[in-house]
């Protein structure tokens, strides 16, 4: 699905799954020159990539909210100096945790962690060890994760995650990659919508999305047409607003 870019040169990247956007930004910021910007719009609060942008190339993201909350939120993006940038080898991306709050951690990690595909790494730099990260992983992922110190001195934690399987986050290890509220679009970019968010996760992975009336029909039709196992769950049932969580499994 093609990304939309409205009257005033803006990304909308709500029609697009969790990390085709991640992949998208990334690109655009690498390729961004200095003292430029691109303003997008999502369907909540993006900071979680701020932070991977800040690890990867430093401080010199510029990060404007221009709009924030309910269903549209905007940004600009600006580059603020040069910068080369990490590049990558033995890993899929790097976040560096001393450059947040460390009560958004979770929020960033995880997030992050829920779009990995399997058997790939993640890189966490911490100043200090960061245990309650770990024992998440284990609670959640025991034996479905790896975790190794690259480094641990005074100051200086390095770890990398490597997911070994399909799930990320989920009370029944299941990961919710992609959210989405399709209230605002006409009937027909609905349905598209929702087939490319179903089309885009993998078993073990989820999708919620939110519509103005029972989606019950795109239940038979996608019940009637797809070869892949999925629940259908309600987390909201009316009267204005029906919230369904769409989880794939492996046959």
């Amino acid at each position: 699905m093609a990304v939309e870019i409205n009257a005033n040169g803006e990304l909308d990247v709500r029609v697009l799954i969790p990390i085709e956007r991640h992949k998208l930004l990334v690109r655009r910021f690498k390729e961004l020159p200095v003292d430029n910007h691109f303003i997008f719009i999502n369907d909540h609060d993006p900071i979680p990539l701020f932070y991977e942008l800040r690890s990867i190339y430093g401080d010199v993201v510029g990060w404007d909210y221009l709009n924030r909350g309910g269903r549209e939120w905007k940004i600009k993006v600006t580059r603020l100096e040069a910068s080369n940038g990490m590049e990558f080898d033995q890993i899929s991306t790097v976040l560096d945790l001393r450059k947040m709050d460390k009560k958004q951690w979770k929020q960033v990690v995880f997030h992050r962690y829920g779009m990995m595909k399997e058997n790939t790494t993640m890189e966490v730099i911490s100043a200090e060890d960061p245990l309650e990260i770990h024992e998440i992983l284990i609670h959640k992922f025991e034996g479905r994760h790896q975790w190794i110190y690259r480094k641990k001195t005074e100051g200086e934690f390095i770890v990398h995650i490597t997911k070994q399987d399909n799930s990320g986050l989920g009370d029944e290890g299941f990961s919710v990659v992609h959210e989405m509220d399709l209230r605002p679009f006409p009937p027909a970019k609905r349905h598209e919508m929702f087939y490319q968010a179903f089309a885009g996760i993998h078993p073990g992975e989820a999708f919620e999305f939110l519509n103005d009336h029972d989606p019950k029909p795109l239940y038979y039709q996608i019940e009637a047409e797809s070869q892949e196992p999925f629940r259908w769950e309600y987390l909201e049932k009316g009267p204005r607003d029906w919230k369904v969580r769409v989880i794939k499994f492996k046959k």
